[in-house]
């Protein structure tokens, strides 16, 4: 007897019903990949070579499925954008704009190839047959129309390549043009099993990676998605990467704040079940960058970061959602900030809040693992990328190495 397999998708599952026998089969879309889309009005990228070329990307996947979708962005733009036709393929590598040439499938958009995206907006593909595995690199190349502003996301920490013409499918872009940036990229869900969730990490720089290989992977939320993978109980978790250089809880800068994008880039990821939290150093530190202030200033600085704190609590809590706060690391000795005894008493006041019990749901410290025990107000030297503010990749394995794998298990 043939039996027939139908699809549905409903409120986020994927069902596969078998007609002669009704039975269902149950997957979930999960969030494997992700960034935060942000304005590049100074990108590497001008508007002409992008009408004129394809562009392929590469992503790093951290949970593998029998299905993906790609959510594109047109968020920073002021006019609709057309993308006139995408591709995915798995890549050979990362930093190589080589393709499994068998593996290139178009993507299609309520069953169509090409796209307009309003301006603001972001915009889900349809459901594509693509085995991917767990910590694989994808190839996403498409071709995109005119546009006025770049929706992007420069701390890539990954090459991009751009090629003439019409190249979509093409094995390789042997003398493309490479860019360390992503371009109207927002992420990549998998239909994974029903017992598959995501984590969020919700940072500023040290969350994106500054201080990491480029195209090594080796960014704080690359190692722990590693680490999940080694773990039978927790082989079902991704993890995605909401870092932006620079970001800061209460005020804009050259993003959103941290607040302002919580919805779309916490909220809005498919199966969500835990965000990380890594966010204040801007604020502490900015406090201070031009000019000293008073000391009332710092107590109402240290209140204002702790008042957010709970505002991501409290809208994480309403979606069923656990917030795992991660204390703030040292920064004495950046040239940046210059921060004095001040700051760092600042720094240890939001710490002791976020230690103290009742407040998040877990605390990951990643003050105590990556500060100097001799200084520690300053970052340990064999985890400091060198600016005494940003780990190198030491740092971050240790930072990822410290997130207990069991407020993940099943």
């Amino acid at each position: 007897m043939q039996i027939k397999m139908k699809k549905a998708v409903f409120f986020g599952f994927v069902f596969l019903c078998t007609s002669a026998s009704g039975s269902l089969a149950q997957t979930r879309w999960v969030a494997s990949w992700a960034t935060s889309p942000q304005l590049d009005d100074d990108s590497a990228l001008k508007a002409d070579e992008l009408r004129e070329g394809t562009l392929r990307q590469i992503v790093h996947l951290s949970l593998g499925g029998h299905q993906i979708r790609l959510h594109l962005s047109n968020r920073y733009g002021t006019e609709a954008l057309h993308f006139i036709s995408v591709h995915v393929a798995k890549a050979i590598e990362a930093g190589s704009a080589k393709i499994v040439k068998s593996s290139d499938k178009e993507v299609l958009f309520s069953g169509k190839q090409d796209i307009v995206v309003p301006e603001g907006a972001d915009y889900v593909s349809d459901a594509i047959d693509f085995s991917a595995d767990a910590l694989s690199d994808i190839a996403i190349t498409m071709r995109v129309g005119s546009t006025k502003e770049l929706t992007g996301h420069p701390g890539s920490r990954a090459n991009s390549f751009l090629a003439n013409g019409n190249a979509v499918s093409a094995e390789d872009f042997p003398d493309a043009k490479r860019i360390t940036r992503w371009y109207f990229l927002a992420g990549v869900d998998v239909a994974a099993s029903s017992d598959a969730f995501a984590i969020v990490a919700l940072g500023d720089s040290i969350t994106d990676g500054h201080g990491a290989t480029t195209d090594g992977n080796n960014r704080w939320p690359d190692i722990l998605a590693k680490r999940l993978q080694t773990n039978p109980t927790t082989k079902k978790v991704s993890v995605v990467n909401q870092g932006i250089g620079g970001n800061r809880l209460l005020i804009d800068g050259i993003a959103s704040n941290a607040l302002a994008r919580f919805d779309h880039d916490v909220l809005a990821q498919a199966a969500t079940r835990w965000v990380i939290v890594l966010e204040g150093i801007n604020d502490l530190g900015m406090l201070t960058h031009e000019k000293e202030v008073s000391d009332a200033e710092h107590e109402t600085e240290v209140k204002r970061v702790i008042g957010a704190y709970e505002q991501i609590i409290a809208r994480a809590h309403a979606q069923g959602i656990r917030v795992i706060g991660a204390t703030v690391m040292p920064f004495t000795g950046s040239a940046f900030y210059h921060p004095d005894a001040k700051n760092e008493a600042d720094r240890q006041a939001v710490n002791t809040w976020i230690r103290t019990p009742g407040h998040f749901d877990a605390v990951v410290d990643f003050d105590k693992v990556t500060r100097d025990p001799a200084h520690p107000e300053m970052l340990s030297p064999a985890y400091d990328s060198g600016d005494h503010l940003h780990p190198g990749p030491a740092g971050f394995a240790a930072m990822a190495d410290a997130v207990p794998l069991s407020l993940f298990a099943n």
